[in-house]
């Protein structure tokens, strides 16, 4: 359900990806997913929720979604990089298991504070705050109280305020759909992996007939070497979360790639 960040390991999270594509490569059709409402935000558990790296990584996982083998799923908000509430007082909660579980540990005297404090990122609660449609008051959602509060952010991060910035998450988003609809290579194309031990790239193939293209999208907020023999140039790269994503052969942190490969 949570991406435990200190344990988490690209390699294997890598193997589960290529294990599920190969799954139905020949026969039937996949999804391919990462958030829904039993789950925190995708940006939190996946990518870097910080200023810094929140709007790069939103990005770098959307272009793992809309270029993999399977039908995308995007679940409400993450269009537009919405994070995680991390709440850690009780009453901010509605989720029935956290309150029951909160409850059980007070009556047995166990460390219920612990508990909040560690549940805080991965609580199902993170998932279900109300959409960010605009900054004015409930984030444009309702004029009432909301079951679960607006997350406090909603001032700068909302719909509106994306939409009119050409820079933002959701245009970005919606750029990978565009691609992803112009070249069908990204929708039922061959999934080769590349470099597949590399601990901070997730890079990998999609190929049809005579088009090929090279995915590169780095998982770490340290700069990255791509190991492979596949030539790539600047000016093959068909979308990127970075204006300059490669410096002396260094992928920046929590870039993404889309090149297309020559023949």
């Amino acid at each position: 359900m949570y991406a435990d960040k200190e344990n988490w390991n690209l390699v294997a999270w890598k193997k589960i990806f290529h294990k599920w594509d190969k799954i139905f490569e020949k026969k039937g059709w996949g999804t391919i997913y990462l958030g829904n409402h039993d789950m925190s935000r995708m940006v939190s558990r996946f990518g870097n929720d910080t200023e810094a790296y929140r709007e790069l990584s939103a990005k770098m996982l959307h272009t793992f979604i809309l270029s993999m083998r399977a039908t995308p799923y995007i679940y409400y908000g993450d269009e537009i990089g919405m994070v995680n509430t991390n709440h850690t007082n009780i009453e901010d909660y509605q989720d029935v298991y956290t309150i029951n579980y909160y409850n059980g540990l007070k009556q047995k005297g166990g460390d219920y504070e612990g508990f909040l404090k560690s549940h805080a990122a991965i609580s199902r609660d993170n998932g279900r705050t109300p959409m960010q449609w605009d900054n004015q008051a409930q984030a444009g959602f309702t004029s009432a109280k909301p079951w679960l509060a607006v997350h406090e952010n909603y001032i700068r991060i909302n719909v509106k305020d994306q939409t009119a910035n050409f820079n933002s998450v959701l245009h970005y988003f919606k750029k990978m759909i565009q691609l992803r609809k112009k070249h069908e290579s990204l929708i039922y194309g061959a999934f080769t992996p590349i470099d597949e031990h590399n601990e901070q790239l997730f890079a990998y193939t999609r190929s049809l007939d005579k088009e090929q293209f090279l995915i590169v999208l780095n998982f770490s907020d340290q700069l990255a070497m791509l190991n492979t023999g596949i030539e790539t140039k600047s000016e093959n790269i068909l979308i990127s979360n970075y204006e300059t994503p490669v410096i002396n052969n260094l992928y920046q942190p929590y870039a993404a790639v889309i090149y297309k490969i020559e023949q």
